[in-house]
């Protein structure tokens, strides 16, 4: 008589609650910039992550000019934290003749938040480091 072979499989088991808090968080930083966006001298904002972006200006006709800044900022802010030993970057803040960006490295997201000159960036990155 001859035995049949069983097959098994293995089943990797993920825990939900994880994925549920990462998920809220983003829901929650996306509620955030939706709100900011109302915001009075606001232009717009872009994060992104390592699969995806979401971009939101008043100006469309300007997405590649405020994305190549965004990029920018925080890959410059990250060389000169090397180069000076300043640790890890939290925020930026470029201000130009007419425009501020604040952008910031939160975990796997990366956001930059466009404003006009005279827009209060300290309240902007207080709605954005909020629960």
């Amino acid at each position: 008589m001859v035995k049949k072979k069983r097959d098994y499989q293995e089943v990797e088991t993920v825990t939900e609650p994880v994925a549920v808090e990462e998920t809220t968080s983003n829901e929650n930083l996306r509620t955030n910039l939706e709100e900011l966006k109302t915001w009075d001298g606001v232009i717009g904002y872009i994060l992104r992550n390592s699969t995806s972006a979401a971009i939101d200006l008043k100006d469309p006709t300007k997405i590649i000019d405020y994305a190549i800044l965004s990029s920018s900022a925080l890959d410059a802010g990250q060389e000169l934290s090397e180069v000076f030993n300043l640790g890890d970057v939290k925020d930026i803040v470029i201000e130009g003749k007419d425009v501020k960006v604040l952008s910031i490295a939160a975990g796997n997201n990366k956001i930059s938040v466009f404003m006009e000159k005279n827009a209060n960036c300290e309240k902007i990155s207080k709605k954005l480091y909020s629960p």
